[in-house]
Protein backbone atom coordinates (compact mmCIF):
# COMPACT_ATOMS: atom_id res chain seq x y z
CA UNK A 1 0.00 0.00 0.00
CA UNK A 2 1.40 3.37 -1.03
CA UNK A 3 2.25 5.58 1.97
CA UNK A 4 2.14 9.28 1.09
CA UNK A 5 4.58 10.14 3.86
CA UNK A 6 7.11 7.33 3.52
CA UNK A 7 7.08 6.25 -0.13
CA UNK A 8 7.83 9.53 -1.90
CA UNK A 9 11.51 9.55 -2.81
CA UNK A 10 13.81 12.53 -2.35
CA UNK A 11 13.07 15.13 -5.05
CA UNK A 12 16.45 16.84 -5.07
CA UNK A 13 16.99 19.07 -8.14
CA UNK A 14 13.38 18.56 -9.32
CA UNK A 15 11.23 21.50 -10.41
CA UNK A 16 7.50 20.91 -10.02
CA UNK A 17 4.33 22.69 -11.15
CA UNK A 18 0.91 21.91 -9.65
CA UNK A 19 -2.25 23.63 -10.88
CA UNK A 20 -5.09 24.23 -8.45
CA UNK A 21 -2.66 24.23 -5.54
CA UNK A 22 -4.56 26.55 -3.22
CA UNK A 23 -7.29 24.15 -2.10
CA UNK A 24 -8.43 20.54 -2.05
CA UNK A 25 -6.27 17.86 -3.60
CA UNK A 26 -3.92 20.35 -5.25
CA UNK A 27 -3.08 21.98 -1.93
CA UNK A 28 -2.50 18.59 -0.34
CA UNK A 29 -0.14 17.65 -3.18
CA UNK A 30 1.87 20.82 -2.54
CA UNK A 31 2.06 20.08 1.18
CA UNK A 32 2.99 16.41 0.66
CA UNK A 33 5.76 17.20 -1.82
CA UNK A 34 7.13 20.25 -0.01
CA UNK A 35 9.21 18.27 2.55
CA UNK A 36 10.88 16.15 -0.16
CA UNK A 37 13.68 18.62 -1.03
CA UNK A 38 12.60 19.66 -4.52
CA UNK A 39 14.57 22.47 -6.11
CA UNK A 40 11.39 24.51 -6.51
CA UNK A 41 7.62 23.94 -6.36
CA UNK A 42 5.30 26.27 -8.25
CA UNK A 43 1.55 26.09 -7.74
CA UNK A 44 -1.26 28.01 -9.37
CA UNK A 45 -4.59 29.41 -8.26
CA UNK A 46 -6.75 32.51 -8.39
CA UNK A 47 -6.64 33.48 -4.71
CA UNK A 48 -3.29 34.92 -3.62
CA UNK A 49 -4.35 34.88 0.06
CA UNK A 50 -4.85 31.12 -0.14
CA UNK A 51 -1.53 30.79 -1.90
CA UNK A 52 0.26 32.66 0.86
CA UNK A 53 -1.52 30.53 3.47
CA UNK A 54 -0.34 27.29 1.81
CA UNK A 55 3.26 28.54 1.76
CA UNK A 56 3.03 29.52 5.44
CA UNK A 57 1.57 26.13 6.37
CA UNK A 58 4.46 24.36 4.64
CA UNK A 59 7.05 26.63 6.24
CA UNK A 60 5.49 26.24 9.69
CA UNK A 61 5.90 22.48 9.25
CA UNK A 62 9.63 22.98 8.67
CA UNK A 63 9.72 22.94 4.87
CA UNK A 64 12.67 24.77 3.31
CA UNK A 65 11.84 24.00 -0.33
CA UNK A 66 11.20 27.21 -2.29
CA UNK A 67 7.46 27.51 -2.95
CA UNK A 68 6.01 30.04 -5.39
CA UNK A 69 2.35 30.86 -5.88
CA UNK A 70 1.55 31.78 -9.50
CA UNK A 71 -1.75 33.56 -10.05
CA UNK A 72 -3.61 31.90 -12.90
CA UNK A 73 -7.24 32.10 -13.98
CA UNK A 74 -7.99 29.03 -16.08
CA UNK A 75 -11.01 30.71 -17.65
CA UNK A 76 -8.60 33.09 -19.42
CA UNK A 77 -6.00 31.71 -21.82
CA UNK A 78 -4.02 34.95 -21.52
CA UNK A 79 -3.64 34.26 -17.80
CA UNK A 80 -2.49 30.70 -18.52
CA UNK A 81 0.06 32.00 -21.02
CA UNK A 82 1.33 34.52 -18.48
CA UNK A 83 1.73 31.81 -15.83
CA UNK A 84 3.68 29.61 -18.23
CA UNK A 85 5.87 32.53 -19.31
CA UNK A 86 6.77 33.23 -15.68
CA UNK A 87 8.03 29.69 -15.18
CA UNK A 88 9.88 29.73 -18.49
CA UNK A 89 11.62 32.96 -17.49
CA UNK A 90 12.73 31.59 -14.12
CA UNK A 91 13.61 27.93 -14.69
CA UNK A 92 15.89 25.87 -16.91
CA UNK A 93 14.08 22.61 -16.20
CA UNK A 94 10.63 21.24 -15.35
CA UNK A 95 10.39 17.67 -14.10
CA UNK A 96 6.77 17.28 -13.03
CA UNK A 97 3.57 18.97 -14.15
CA UNK A 98 0.41 18.02 -12.26
CA UNK A 99 -2.70 19.35 -14.03
CA UNK A 100 -4.98 19.26 -11.04
CA UNK A 101 -7.27 22.31 -11.11
CA UNK A 102 -10.85 22.08 -12.29
CA UNK A 103 -14.54 22.86 -11.88
CA UNK A 104 -17.56 20.55 -11.89
CA UNK A 105 -21.25 20.69 -12.83
CA UNK A 106 -21.30 24.41 -13.56
CA UNK A 107 -24.29 26.25 -15.02
CA UNK A 108 -24.10 27.10 -18.73
CA UNK A 109 -21.41 29.64 -19.45
CA UNK A 110 -18.38 30.61 -21.50
CA UNK A 111 -14.76 31.33 -20.70
CA UNK A 112 -13.29 34.74 -21.45
CA UNK A 113 -12.17 33.31 -24.80
CA UNK A 114 -15.61 32.00 -25.74
CA UNK A 115 -15.32 28.27 -24.98
CA UNK A 116 -17.82 26.23 -22.97
CA UNK A 117 -16.67 27.01 -19.44
CA UNK A 118 -15.97 23.50 -18.11
CA UNK A 119 -14.23 22.38 -21.30
CA UNK A 120 -12.19 25.58 -21.39
CA UNK A 121 -11.23 25.40 -17.73
CA UNK A 122 -10.71 21.68 -17.19
CA UNK A 123 -9.17 20.81 -20.53
CA UNK A 124 -8.17 23.58 -22.93
CA UNK A 125 -6.40 25.79 -20.39
CA UNK A 126 -4.31 22.85 -19.20
CA UNK A 127 -3.56 21.88 -22.79
CA UNK A 128 -2.17 25.38 -23.37
CA UNK A 129 -0.08 25.20 -20.20
CA UNK A 130 1.34 21.85 -21.26
CA UNK A 131 1.98 23.04 -24.81
CA UNK A 132 3.79 26.17 -23.61
CA UNK A 133 5.96 24.18 -21.22
CA UNK A 134 6.66 21.19 -23.49
CA UNK A 135 9.97 22.55 -24.82
CA UNK A 136 11.21 22.99 -21.24
CA UNK A 137 10.09 19.49 -20.28
CA UNK A 138 11.71 18.01 -23.38
CA UNK A 139 14.93 19.86 -22.56
CA UNK A 140 14.77 18.42 -19.06
CA UNK A 141 14.26 14.93 -20.45
CA UNK A 142 17.67 15.21 -22.12
CA UNK A 143 19.40 15.57 -18.74
CA UNK A 144 21.00 12.26 -17.67
CA UNK A 145 18.90 10.37 -15.10
CA UNK A 146 16.09 12.90 -15.36
CA UNK A 147 12.51 11.68 -15.16
CA UNK A 148 10.00 14.04 -16.74
CA UNK A 149 6.34 13.47 -15.98
CA UNK A 150 3.01 15.01 -16.98
CA UNK A 151 -0.06 14.02 -14.99
CA UNK A 152 -3.65 14.96 -15.88
CA UNK A 153 -5.95 14.55 -12.91
CA UNK A 154 -9.50 13.62 -13.81
CA UNK A 155 -12.54 12.32 -11.98
CA UNK A 156 -13.39 10.40 -15.15
CA UNK A 157 -14.35 6.92 -13.93
CA UNK A 158 -17.63 5.23 -14.74
CA UNK A 159 -17.56 3.13 -11.58
CA UNK A 160 -17.02 6.15 -9.35
CA UNK A 161 -19.15 8.91 -10.79
CA UNK A 162 -21.27 10.00 -13.70
CA UNK A 163 -18.59 11.56 -15.89
CA UNK A 164 -18.22 8.64 -18.28
CA UNK A 165 -21.92 8.07 -18.85
CA UNK A 166 -22.44 11.81 -19.14
CA UNK A 167 -19.79 12.08 -21.85
CA UNK A 168 -21.54 9.22 -23.63
CA UNK A 169 -24.64 11.40 -23.87
CA UNK A 170 -22.62 14.00 -25.77
CA UNK A 171 -22.83 13.11 -29.43
CA UNK A 172 -19.44 11.76 -30.45
CA UNK A 173 -18.04 12.10 -26.91
CA UNK A 174 -16.79 15.63 -27.64
CA UNK A 175 -19.14 18.03 -29.43
CA UNK A 176 -16.57 19.89 -31.50
CA UNK A 177 -19.19 21.85 -33.45
CA UNK A 178 -20.55 23.66 -30.41
CA UNK A 179 -17.59 23.92 -28.02
CA UNK A 180 -17.87 27.68 -28.49
CA UNK A 181 -21.43 27.73 -27.16
CA UNK A 182 -22.79 27.22 -23.64
CA UNK A 183 -24.09 23.75 -24.63
CA UNK A 184 -27.30 24.23 -22.69
CA UNK A 185 -28.48 20.61 -22.60
CA UNK A 186 -31.95 20.08 -21.18
CA UNK A 187 -31.22 17.33 -18.63
CA UNK A 188 -28.10 16.98 -16.43
CA UNK A 189 -26.36 19.48 -18.66
CA UNK A 190 -23.73 20.45 -16.11
CA UNK A 191 -22.57 16.87 -15.65
CA UNK A 192 -22.67 16.18 -19.38
CA UNK A 193 -20.38 19.14 -20.02
CA UNK A 194 -18.17 18.05 -17.14
CA UNK A 195 -17.89 14.51 -18.51
CA UNK A 196 -16.98 15.87 -21.92
CA UNK A 197 -14.12 17.92 -20.44
CA UNK A 198 -12.78 14.95 -18.49
CA UNK A 199 -12.98 12.63 -21.47
CA UNK A 200 -10.86 15.18 -23.32
CA UNK A 201 -8.26 15.10 -20.54
CA UNK A 202 -7.97 11.31 -20.74
CA UNK A 203 -7.66 11.32 -24.53
CA UNK A 204 -5.17 14.18 -24.53
CA UNK A 205 -2.86 12.46 -22.03
CA UNK A 206 -2.81 9.44 -24.31
CA UNK A 207 -2.07 11.51 -27.41
CA UNK A 208 0.60 13.46 -25.55
CA UNK A 209 2.29 10.17 -24.71
CA UNK A 210 2.16 9.16 -28.37
CA UNK A 211 3.54 12.44 -29.71
CA UNK A 212 6.13 12.96 -26.97
CA UNK A 213 7.28 9.53 -25.75
CA UNK A 214 10.24 11.02 -23.87
CA UNK A 215 7.76 12.53 -21.39
CA UNK A 216 5.80 10.08 -19.25
CA UNK A 217 2.16 11.16 -19.50
CA UNK A 218 -0.82 9.59 -17.74
CA UNK A 219 -4.27 10.51 -16.44
CA UNK A 220 -5.51 9.54 -13.00
CA UNK A 221 -8.68 9.73 -10.94
CA UNK A 222 -8.35 10.36 -7.19
CA UNK A 223 -11.75 8.77 -6.61
CA UNK A 224 -14.67 10.66 -5.13
CA UNK A 225 -13.30 13.24 -2.72
CA UNK A 226 -14.94 15.59 -0.24
CA UNK A 227 -13.53 18.80 -1.70
CA UNK A 228 -15.29 22.03 -2.61
CA UNK A 229 -16.18 20.48 -5.97
CA UNK A 230 -18.60 18.24 -4.07
CA UNK A 231 -19.61 20.48 -1.17
CA UNK A 232 -20.75 23.25 -3.53
CA UNK A 233 -23.15 20.95 -5.43
CA UNK A 234 -26.89 21.08 -4.81
CA UNK A 235 -28.53 18.54 -2.51
CA UNK A 236 -29.50 16.19 -5.35
CA UNK A 237 -26.00 15.96 -6.78
CA UNK A 238 -24.36 15.71 -3.33
CA UNK A 239 -26.63 12.77 -2.52
CA UNK A 240 -25.92 11.10 -5.87
CA UNK A 241 -22.17 11.53 -5.38
CA UNK A 242 -22.35 10.22 -1.80
CA UNK A 243 -24.26 7.11 -2.87
CA UNK A 244 -21.83 6.50 -5.72
CA UNK A 245 -18.89 6.75 -3.31
CA UNK A 246 -20.53 4.43 -0.79
CA UNK A 247 -21.09 1.67 -3.31
CA UNK A 248 -17.81 1.98 -5.24
CA UNK A 249 -15.16 2.93 -2.70
CA UNK A 250 -16.82 2.54 0.70
CA UNK A 251 -16.91 6.24 1.56
CA UNK A 252 -15.93 9.63 0.22
CA UNK A 253 -12.17 10.13 0.46
CA UNK A 254 -10.92 13.09 2.47
CA UNK A 255 -8.72 15.71 0.77
CA UNK A 256 -5.85 14.37 2.88
CA UNK A 257 -6.32 10.81 1.59
CA UNK A 258 -7.03 11.69 -2.03
CA UNK A 259 -3.56 12.76 -3.28
CA UNK A 260 -2.32 9.18 -2.97
CA UNK A 261 -3.34 8.37 -6.55
CA UNK A 262 -1.56 11.34 -8.10
CA UNK A 263 1.48 10.99 -5.87
CA UNK A 264 1.83 7.28 -6.64
CA UNK A 265 1.84 8.07 -10.35
CA UNK A 266 4.17 11.03 -9.96
CA UNK A 267 6.60 9.54 -7.46
CA UNK A 268 6.05 5.78 -7.56
CA UNK A 269 8.16 3.13 -9.29
CA UNK A 270 8.50 4.00 -12.98
CA UNK A 271 8.67 0.33 -13.96
CA UNK A 272 5.04 -0.03 -12.86
CA UNK A 273 3.66 2.97 -14.77
CA UNK A 274 2.39 2.54 -18.31
CA UNK A 275 2.84 5.40 -20.76
CA UNK A 276 -0.45 7.07 -21.74
CA UNK A 277 -2.52 5.00 -19.30
CA UNK A 278 -5.41 5.92 -17.01
CA UNK A 279 -5.14 5.01 -13.31
CA UNK A 280 -7.64 4.50 -10.51
CA UNK A 281 -6.87 4.65 -6.76
CA UNK A 282 -4.23 3.74 -5.86
CA UNK A 283 -1.92 2.75 -8.68
CA UNK A 284 -4.53 0.53 -10.34
CA UNK A 285 -4.42 0.47 -14.13
CA UNK A 286 -8.01 1.15 -15.16
CA UNK A 287 -9.81 -1.50 -17.13
CA UNK A 288 -12.95 0.61 -17.21
CA UNK A 289 -13.36 1.91 -20.73
CA UNK A 290 -16.10 3.05 -23.06
CA UNK A 291 -16.20 3.36 -26.81
CA UNK A 292 -14.98 6.94 -26.49
CA UNK A 293 -12.09 6.45 -24.06
CA UNK A 294 -10.54 3.91 -26.43
CA UNK A 295 -11.44 5.76 -29.65
CA UNK A 296 -8.13 6.54 -31.39
CA UNK A 297 -9.87 8.49 -34.15
CA UNK A 298 -11.53 10.75 -31.58
CA UNK A 299 -8.23 11.19 -29.73
CA UNK A 300 -6.48 12.20 -32.94
CA UNK A 301 -9.27 14.62 -33.85
CA UNK A 302 -9.09 16.20 -30.37
CA UNK A 303 -5.32 16.59 -30.65
CA UNK A 304 -5.57 18.27 -34.06
CA UNK A 305 -8.44 20.53 -32.94
CA UNK A 306 -6.48 21.55 -29.85
CA UNK A 307 -3.32 22.27 -31.82
CA UNK A 308 -5.27 24.55 -34.16
CA UNK A 309 -7.11 26.37 -31.36
CA UNK A 310 -3.95 27.04 -29.34
CA UNK A 311 -1.64 27.96 -32.20
CA UNK A 312 -2.02 31.70 -31.70
CA UNK A 313 -1.21 31.38 -27.99
CA UNK A 314 2.15 29.71 -28.46
CA UNK A 315 5.10 31.88 -29.42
Amino acid sequence: MFDQDKDIADLQDKVILITGGTSGIGAQCVLRLAPKNASHIYFTGRDSKRGIAIIKEAQDAGCTTPLTFVECDLTKLASVKSAADKILSEQTRLDLLMANAGIMNQPPGLTADGYEVQFGTNFLSHALLIKKLLPLMEKTAEIPESDVFNLNETFFNERQNMATTDSERCSGGVRFDDLKTVQNFAVLGGMMRYGQSKLAAVLYARELARHHPDILSVSVTPGIVGTELVSKQNAFHRTTIWLSAKFTQGSIFTPEEAPASQLWCACGPRSEIKQGAFYEPVGVLSKTTTKYTKDDVLAKKLWEWTEAELKKWVD
